[in-house]
Formats: C-alpha cells, structure tokens, sequence
C-alpha cells in the first residue's frame, strides 16, 4: 500500500462514522422514554378501576408521546391481562356463592302498587297490586309472578282480574333454554271464572346484553277452562311469547311482553307496554298499556279489553 493510498482511507474514517451515526438515530426514538407524569396518569386511571376511563387516558397519551408509543402499549397489555384475571376470579367467586345457595337464597324482584279514584257524574276506584320474583342459579332459573285487579264503577264492579305464574328455565346452550309453566287465570268479565294453564317447551335469548334482552319462547300447553256459563272445556294450545327489554337511559326503561295462545278455533292474546323511570333510590313509576283478547268469548262478554295505568314499583 502506498502512503497517498493510506491516507485516502484515513480520510473516509469521518464519513463513514456518520452515516453510522445517522442510521442509529431513528432507532433511539423508538425508545423515546415516557414521561413520569403521563405515566403517573396512566396509573392513576388504572387504579381508580373505570374500564372507559383507562381507555380513553390511554388514547389520549397516545396523543401526546407518540414516541413512546411501545411503553405505553406494555403498559395496556398488563393493564389487560390483570383486568382479565380479575373477571375470572369474580365469575369463579359468584358460581361458588350459588352453588353454596339455599332455595330462598337470591332472589330479586319488584312490587307494584297502584290506586285510582274519581267522582262526579261517574263514581270509580280501582286498586292493583303485582309481585315479581326472580332467581338465577348456574343453569337454572326461576320466575314467579302474581297479579290482583280489581275495579268498582258506581257501585258495581266492572273488573276483577287475578293471574298467578311459575316459570322454571333451564339453560343447556349460551342461548338456549327449556322452560315449563304453570299459570292461574281469573277474569269474568273476559269469559272465564278458572282458567289453568300447564306447559313447556324451548326458549332462544336472541339478545342479552346490559342494556337490551330479546327472549322468543315457543311450545305446546294443556288448557283447563271453567266459563262464566259453567261450561268446563280441557283442550291442547300451542303458546307463543315474547319479552323485549330496554334500558334507553340509566333512569329510564322500556319493555314489551307477549303472549299468544291458539287453541283451534279459539285462542287468545295478552300484551303489555311498560315504560319506567327511575324516581327515588328503588322506586320507580311505571306507565302501562295493556291488551287482552279473547277470540270467541261466551255470549255477554267483551273480547277485546284494554287497560292504561299510571302505578309505583319498588325493586328489591
């Protein structure tokens, strides 16, 4: 080698530490430090324990140190995989409690109470009175409900209404369950003195959500029906059902439930239209629409009723 040879090579030493140089830079801002008080907010929103809130924090110091960006997404996975384990525990703790559960143990339900009363040219009180009952267990659950309505219209009664149901589900799919009923039915002035319902078939919860549930049921039923004439009929019906339920705010809720019964040439529907809001701790007030038709009532009775009421409902 010669000496102007060795001092040519000498001279690109500069040039080609530079570009070194140069070509690490961009990888040093990958590793860009996050900054302790974005950090210190990102902890804070995770101990608080609001999922929304984590989340949106999290969004937000995207924003603001985008060169920190493989921090804060380690900082989101482990918020994830605790938040994870959490929910596990909590499913696995809530199963024990009901496996360990008395048959009067976790139920929840609502009373309802309402009262009318109107004078002048037409004298009228009415009072209603409703209970709900409600327990889930891992597969199965149970609903019971009672009703009593009674009316006087100058004097004379013009409704007298008493319904009484269990409803047993069990649950063999996410989705699908197999459900039996046994029902009570009292209403004159619809054509029945005793009407007993028992039945079951499958149920299919076609959304289940916190804020919106759809069921569909569907089977066949042993009807048993004393009529206001005396005449006593037992005959199969096929029933259909319905159960919509919305909760449009958190104070403010709206349901729709139906029941369809087809017995050949006879028949009958019942609906009813709630709308609830939400007024002091576990009461609520509840406006209420409700449709009963029967198809070929007896002679003297109406087949179609229809019912507004304004009532009080207390959850517990």
């Amino acid at each position: 080698m010669t000496v102007r040879t060795l001092l040519a090579t000498l001279a690109l030493v500069p040039t080609i530490a530079s570009a070194q140089t140069a070509g690490d830079a961009p990888a040093v801002a990958d590793v860009a430090t996050l900054d302790p008080g974005i950090r210190k907010m990102i902890e804070t929103a995770v101990a608080k324990g609001n999922e929304a809130t984590v989340t949106s924090v999290l969004a937000v110091a995207r924003q603001a140190a985008p060169d920190a960006k493989a921090e804060i997404d380690a900082l989101e996975q482990q918020w994830r995989a605790q938040l994870a384990e959490q929910k596990t525990l909590a499913q696995e703790r809530h199963l024990a409690e009901l496996r360990a559960a008395s048959a009067l143990d976790n139920w929840k339900g609502e009373v309802e109470f309402g009262a009318s009363r109107s004078t002048g040219s037409t004298t009228n009180f009415g009072l209603l009175g409703a209970l709900d009952l409600k327990r889930e267990g891992i597969d199965w659950t149970h609903q019971v409900s009672a009703r009593a309505e009674v009316q006087r219209t100058n004097g004379q009664t013009t409704t007298e209404r008493t319904f009484a149901a269990w409803q047993p589900n069990y649950r063999f799919q996410a989705k699908t369950y197999a459900y039996g009923l046994a029902q009570y039915e009292h209403d004159p002035f619809a054509g029945y003195d005793d009407r007993y319902t028992l039945g079951g078939g499958l149920g299919y919860r076609a959304l289940s959500s916190d804020r919106v549930k759809l069921e569909f049921e569907g089977g066949p039923t042993l009807r048993r029906v004393q009529e206001v004439d005396g005449d006593v009929q037992s005959r199969l019906a096929g029933r259909g059902s319905m159960n919509f339920n919305w909760r449009v705010t958190p104070t403010l809720s709206f349901s729709q439930k139906t029941a369809v019964y087809l017995e050949g040439e006879d028949g009958n529907l019942i609906a009813n239209t709630a709308l609830d809001t939400k007024l002091i701790g576990n009461l609520k007030a509840r406006f209420s629409y409700n449709v009963q038709y029967e198809r070929n009532p007896p002679i003297g009775t109406a087949g179609l009723n229809t019912q507004s009421r304004a009532t009080f409902v207390y959850g517990f």
